[in-house]
């Protein structure tokens, strides 16, 4: 897959992003998402440094992405027992079944 360049905007210089072709939408919008958090940490804490910043936005993203892959392993865990407990009342069913058959 080639790639392209992007031009994103972070707390007011461009950065030209090598990104693959396709992804160029979801690059801007993590660009547009990363830069409100920036602005939010700049608004809270204005003598913050640059990179003090960029570390309490991937810090702050790292969190954000931490609960939600922990609500994905929670979801699966819940779907697997679900799962389990449908195959458990077919094979009874089943079972049952074949009792009455015979």
């Amino acid at each position: 897959m080639s790639n392209c360049a992007v031009d994103i905007s972070l707390m007011g210089r461009t950065y030209s992003i090598a990104c693959p072709k396709g992804q160029e939408q979801a690059l801007q919008s993590v660009a547009r998402q990363l830069e409100q958090q920036l602005e939010q940490i700049k608004v809270r804490t204005p003598t913050l440094s640059r990179e003090d910043m960029v570390l309490m936005a991937a810090l702050n993203i790292g969190h954000d992405l931490y609960v939600e892959q922990r609500k994905n392993k929670d979801y699966m865990q819940q779907m697997d027992e679900r799962i389990r407990l449908l195959q458990h009342t077919l094979e009874q069913a089943l079972v049952e079944r074949s009792r009455r058959e015979d």
